[in-house]
C-alpha cells in the first residue's frame, strides 16, 4: 500500500473560537505526531482547508486560517474546498493519482461532516481508508456530545463493506508507516 495521510479543516474557526471542539488541543497535537511519523517516512501529506462565502471560513478571513498549533511544512499542499467532500471540485484526487497513493489516512474536523463524507467518498473511489480515530473531533450538538459523535463513526465506518475498499479506524498512534 502507498499511503498519504489527509488533514481536514482544522481551521481557526472550527478549532480555536469558544465553543471549542471535543480535546481540539488534544487532538491537533495527534495530527502533528502522526503527520511527523508521516514525513519521517516519506509518506506525503495534503491539508484541506474550507472555505465559504461568508464568515467565519471566508477565504483569507482569520477564521478560515489554519488552527494555532497545527504543524505544516514549507511545500506541503493545501487544497481548498467548499463542500463537506474532500475530493468534490478538488484537485486532492489529481494529487493523491500523482502519488500513486492507494490508502489514505484521514483525521481533523469536523467528525460528523467532512470526515465522514471525505472517509466515504475516498472508500468510493477506491482507496483503502485508515480513520485515525482519536485525530478526529467536532463540537456538542443539541442531540449527542462530541465523544459520542466521534465514538459513533469510528464504530460505524468501518462497517461499512459495500465500497470494496476496507475502512478502518485505528489511534493515531498505532497508526504506522
Amino acid at each position: 500500500m502507498k499511503t498519504a495521510v489527509i488533514v481536514i479543516d482544522v481551521q481557526n474557526a472550527l478549532f480555536d473560537l469558544a465553543p471549542r471542539p471535543e480535546e481540539a488541543e488534544a487532538v491537533i497535537a495527534r495530527i502533528n505526531a502522526l503527520t511527523a511519523r508521516a514525513r519521517q517516512a516519506g509518506v506525503p501529506v495534503a491539508f484541506i482547508q474550507h472555505q465559504s462565502p461568508n464568515p467565519p471560513l471566508q477565504f483569507d478571513t482569520a477564521g478560515w486560517r489554519f488552527a494555532h498549533g497545527l504543524h505544516i511544512e514549507p511545500g506541503e499542499p493545501v487544497i481548498a474546498k467548499t463542500t463537506p467532500d474532500s475530493f468534490l471540485r478538488t484537485n486532492l484526487g489529481q494529487w493523491l493519482e500523482q502519488h500513486e497513493i492507494n490508502q489514505v489516512v484521514i483525521c481533523g474536523g469536523m467528525t460528523e461532516f467532512c470526515v465522514d463524507t471525505t472517509t466515504r467518498r475516498a472508500a468510493a473511489l477506491g482507496y483503502q481508508a485508515i480513520l485515525a480515530s482519536d485525530a478526529h473531533t467536532t463540537h456538542d450538538k443539541p442531540h449527542a456530545a462530541a465523544a459520542f459523535i466521534r465514538a459513533h463513526h469510528n464504530a460505524t465506518l468501518p462497517d461499512i463493506g459495500s465500497f470494496g475498499p476496507v475502512i478502518s479506524a485505528f489511534k493515531s498512534a498505532a497508526i504506522t508507516f
